[in-house]
């Protein structure tokens, strides 16, 4: 190969390194989440802060968390975070 092509070889393979470093920054590793405490507790203080949840929205079965957040994702129009991050505020403060 020509010293040109070579260059040219070199800055494709940086530009597609680049593009591969830029995807795997956007694309969020998505960490379990698990129900702790009282979920009839927590989930009727839920209903209460947003009363178009319903029963079904907020049923729990151990080992589908992600289920219910995906159900209260659609009914709340709010991403997985944002979701998550209500229903830990709804769980009661943990002793010291």
């Amino acid at each position: 190969m020509r010293k040109g092509h070579l260059w040219v070889v070199e800055e494709i393979l940086s530009q597609l390194k680049l593009k591969i470093m830029e995807n795997s920054k956007d694309q969020k590793v998505t960490e379990p989440f698990k129900i702790t405490g009282d979920w009839k507790g927590q989930s009727t203080q839920l209903k209460n802060k947003y009363p178009q949840l319903t029963d079904e929205d907020l049923k729990f079965e151990s080992g589908k968390e992600n289920e219910l957040v995906k159900r209260v994702e659609t009914r709340l129009n709010k991403n997985r975070e944002e979701v998550v991050n209500i229903i830990k505020k709804a769980e009661p403060a943990k002793a010291i």
